[in-house]
């Protein structure tokens, strides 16, 4: 290809085109099931998949032989497949998502997440970079590869509408359309993050997730605690003396052994090379209040400690009133929602059943301590990548940022990654996304970086034509 020519084309692109239909498809909360269980009754994640679909199915018809299907299983959220064919007896899998995190509190004044707006380079509002952007991405790649002549393997493009809650959706849509996806060699996933925007990233591992509710009761009812301290325990101290057993809350060390795991060399070594990318953007890229500081200075040690160990965030409480309406009252129990990201080659059910026996043993003082695991989900460790795949890679990057890809684990967890790499055990994968610092998924202010989106667009475009060379 010619790269001077695929830049423009997407440069034009995103401009003329997916930069407004961003901004209209922002417009839309299409809240995961999950956050909206009335979903199929309040229509916005249908509102989401036509907006989309109309799109696609436009600029589709410069592809031959291409098409586009809004699949619907019954009490399921629908999937957006597009079919293309290509000239290489091969097959290749983009993978993204249309739905959406809830509103989350703490927008900067006037930015929101159903409020569109372009400041500079940046697009805020919810889903634009987790993972709208991922269809027009896709799309436009084929586009690109369609404008200069070049050949390709056969393209399947999969959008999903329940990828925020835990894509449990996904799996049923996956075996009903076997036939239809077929046996990809190369699956391509555009819903991760970038260290920076100055080059090309590739996720090479996910952690995995235990949670669930830590509950400790010490009276049947608040009781003045002029009257009951010193005499009845206080619940909160418990459940974080219950906690001590958990996790070292010196150092955050997690210790019981199912969550611990040796960390493979060459993740080291790519954690180094980030690292080196990244710089002190490693940890000052979060808002720190005042003079807090992460637990090391040692930049690689960092990036392991958030994508290679585990680590526990209490995320939620319960039985603890908001400040102004706190009485003198020693109350009967505090719950703690707890979060435990696992190493990406952790067991789940191990962890989650090491959790809960670690908190609940012997409980002190004869309190009444509980745990009710709500989730366990597994992590994911990238297969090694092919020499073809690593050398397009890191030709797409520099001919499209102008720069080395750099490879990175991601701290966070998608589950669906682990449930195709079971579906495709000989799939390489491809694992990228324009969430870089700041952008804030999930939180307020959420942003996509419109510039580094057309270059992952044009990279992947490169990337599909390496991979066809490759194959014939």
């Amino acid at each position: 290809m010619d790269p001077k020519a695929l830049n423009a084309f997407a440069a034009d692109l995103w401009e003329r085109e997916i930069t407004p239909a961003l901004v209209d498809y922002i417009r839309i909360p299409a809240k995961s099931p999950a956050f909206d269980p009335d979903w199929a009754k309040s229509g916005f994640i249908d509102q989401a998949v036509d907006h989309m679909a109309g799109w696609a199915r436009e600029k589709i018809k410069a592809l031959p032989g291409a098409t586009l299907e809004i699949v619907r299983l019954e009490g399921r959220t629908p999937v957006i497949l597009i079919e293309s064919p290509g000239e290489v007896d091969d097959t290749v899998l983009l993978y993204g998502h249309l739905d959406k995190q809830p509103e989350m509190t703490g927008w900067s004044q006037g930015l929101g997440p159903w409020e569109p707006v372009i400041q500079g380079d940046k697009l805020y509002g919810r889903g634009g970079a987790d993972d709208g952007y991922a269809i027009y991405a896709s799309v436009t790649a084929l586009l690109a590869l369609q404008a200069q002549g070049v050949k390709r393997a056969r393209c399947v493009v999969l959008i999903e509408a329940c990828e925020e809650s835990g894509s449990y959706d996904l799996p049923f849509y996956v075996d009903e359309l076997a036939e239809r996806i077929g046996a990809p060699s190369l699956v391509i996933c555009l819903d991760s993050g970038c260290g920076n925007y100055d080059q090309l990233w590739l996720t090479t591992s996910l952690r995995g997730l235990a949670g669930g509710l830590l509950t400790v009761e010490v009276l049947t009812e608040g009781v003045h605690s002029g009257d009951a301290s010193g005499v009845v325990p206080d619940s909160f101290r418990l459940a974080r003396q219950v906690l001590s057993r958990f996790e070292d809350e010196k150092t955050g060390a997690v210790a019981p052994a199912p969550f611990n795991v040796e960390i493979p060399a060459e993740r080291k070594a790519q954690a180094k090379v980030a690292a080196q990318a990244l710089g002190e953007s490693a940890w000052r890229k979060f808002p720190f209040a005042g003079a807090t500081e992460p637990p090391t200075r040692d930049l690689a040690e960092l990036i392991l400690n958030r994508t290679w160990r585990p680590a526990l965030t209490v995320i939620g409480a319960a039985g603890l009133p908001q400040p102004a309406n706190a009485g003198n009252v020693l109350r009967p129990g505090t719950s703690l929602a707890l979060s435990v990201r696992l190493p990406p080659t952790a067991d789940p059910d191990a962890c989650i059943k090491a959790l809960g026996d670690t908190l609940t043993a012997d409980p002190p003082q004869g309190a009444v301590v509980t745990f009710e695991g709500k989730q366990a989900s597994p992590g994911w460790n990238a297969p090694p990548l092919q020499p073809w795949l690593e050398a397009a890679v890191q030709r797409a990057s520099q001919a499209t940022f102008g720069r080395e890809a750099a490879m990175m684990g991601e701290g966070g967890t998608i589950p669906f990654i682990g449930m195709l790499g079971e579906k495709f055990p000989q799939a390489q994968f491809l694992i990228t996304g324009v969430l870089g610092p700041a952008s804030n998924a999930h939180g307020p202010n959420e942003f996509i970086h419109l510039p580094t989106g057309r270059k992952v667009t044009a990279a992947a475009a490169l990337i599909l034509a390496d991979h066809a060379a490759r194959a014939r």
